[in-house]
C-alpha cells in the first residue's frame, strides 16, 4: 500500500537535535541523528547485536551508541567501537537510507538507495519565499494515509467539518473541475460573488462579497498543494488579478506509518498577516490546530469503521473525482515498482 523509490519527510529538522530519533515511514523502522558537523544520517532502526532499538542509544561525535553494550556505529552502517573487543566483529547495521535536509525537513527516501536524487525533490518555492509568512504544524493520526490525501481533496466536507471557520454552502453550488494530468491529479473551484467563511472574512478584512478560489493538486507520493484565497468580488482574481485578495498556498505533506497510521506535515504560505505579533501568530497556530483536529477525529473515525466493517466498500460522488484519481496513480506507482 506504500509507493517506494520516493523522498519522505521523515521529521522536521528542528525535531533532530542532540539525541537520535526514531520515527516509522512506510512500515519500515529508522533512526536519525546528526553528525559533528550538523550532516543527517538514517539507518535502520535496529542493532545487529541484540536487535536492540538504536533511536533508544545517544550520539557521540559522529557515531550513534547502542544503549545496551555501547556499541557504536557510523552514519555508513560500519561498526567503529566495540567496548571489551579489538574489532566490531562483522557487525553492521543492514541498511542505510539515503537522507537529505530542505525545507525545514529531514527527507528519507524509501527504496533503492542507488535511485536515490535529491536533486529530484519536488519545487515547493513557497517554503523559501521570505515575502510570506508561514503557519506550520505536524500531526499524528491513526488512519490510512491515504484518507488523509481523500480528505485534502474533497473540500466540500469544509461546510460541514468545519462550518466555524474555512466552510461555507456554496462549495456544494460552485462548478467543479477534477480530473488527471499524468501523475497528477487535480481539483479546481471557483465561487463568484459568495459572501466569505468566517476565516476569509477576517483574512481579507474588507466587507462585502468575495470571489472564492481553491485548486488542489495531488503529486506522489502523498503530497496535496492547495491553492485558495478570496478577492474582492469582480476585481478580477478569478482571472488571475488578486492585488485585492489574500492567498494562502497551502502545502500537505503525508507520510505514511503504518497500515493504520501516518504524519501529517502541512504548512500554509501566506501572503496577508504579514506583520502580526507573536500573539496574533499563536492564534493562527492555534486555529491550525483546531481546523486539523476536526479532520483528524472524523479520519480516526473513519478508519475503526473500515476496520469493524472490512467488507464494506466506498461509493464515490461526483465530489470524489479527484480523489479517486489520486488513488489510482497512487496504484499504478505501485504495480510499475
Amino acid at each position: 500500500m506504500f509507493v517506494h523509490d520516493c523522498w519522505y519527510i521523515a521529521a522536521t529538522s528542528d525535531e533532530i537535535g542532540g539525541q537520535p530519533l526514531g520515527r516509522t515511514v512506510c512500515g519500515q523502522e529508522i533512526v536519525l541523528f546528526r553528525q559533528s558537523d550538523g550532516a543527517l544520517a538514517a539507518l535502520a532502526d535496529i542493532c545487529p547485536h541484540r536487535l536492540v532499538p538504536l533511536s533508544m542509544g545517544s550520539v557521540h561525535g559522529d557515531a550513534i551508541r547502542c544503549r545496551y553494550h555501547g556499541i557504536e556505529f557510523a552514519a555508513d552502517g560500519q561498526c567503529l567501537r566495540l567496548p571489551g573487543a579489538q574489532t566490531g566483529g562483522g557487525l553492521k547495521v543492514d541498511r542505510v537510507y539515503p537522507v537529505t535536509e530542505r525545507y525545514g525537513f529531514a527527507w528519507v527516501w524509501i527504496g533503492e538507495a542507488g535511485r536515490a536524487d535529491a536533486a529530484a525533490l519536488p519545487d515547493f518555492h513557497w517554503l523559501e519565499d521570505r515575502s510570506l509568512a508561514f503557519t506550520r504544524g505536524c500531526y499524528a493520526i491513526a488512519c490510512d494515509y491515504r484518507l488523509v490525501v481523500d480528505n485534502l481533496l474533497d473540500l466540500t466536507h469544509e461546510a460541514y467539518v468545519h462550518p466555524e471557520t474555512i466552510g461555507q454552502d456554496e462549495l456544494f453550488d460552485a462548478p467543479l473541475r477534477a480530473g488527471r494530468e499524468g501523475r497528477e491529479a487535480y481539483l479546481e473551484r471557483e465561487m463568484a460573488g459568495v459572501e466569505p467563511s468566517p476565516y476569509w472574512a477576517a483574512s481579507l478584512g474588507k466587507p462585502g462579497p468575495v470571489d472564492r478560489w481553491q485548486r488542489c493538486r495531488f503529486r506522489l507520493p502523498s503530497i496535496v498543494l492547495i491553492d485558495s484565497g478570496v478577492a474582492v468580488a469582480g476585481t478580477g482574481a478569478l482571472e488571475g488579478d488578486r492585488s485585492q485578495g489574500v492567498t494562502g498556498q497551502v502545502i500537505n505533506f503525508i507520510t505514511p506509518e503504518t497500515a493504520r497510521s501516518c504524519r501529517y506535515y502541512v504548512v500554509q504560505a501566506r501572503d496577508f498577516m504579514l506583520d502580526i505579533d507573536a500573539a496574533g501568530q499563536k492564534r493562527l497556530d492555534g486555529m491550525l490546530d483546531f481546523i486539523v483536529g476536526q479532520d483528524i477525529a472524523l479520519l480516526e473515525a473513519q478508519q475503526r469503521v473500515i476496520d469493524a466493517r472490512p467488507e464494506a466498500a466506498f461509493r464515490s460522488l461526483r465530489i470524489d473525482t479527484a480523489s479517486v484519481h489520486a488513488r489510482r496513480i497512487i496504484d499504478d506507482a505501485m504495480i510499475a515498482a
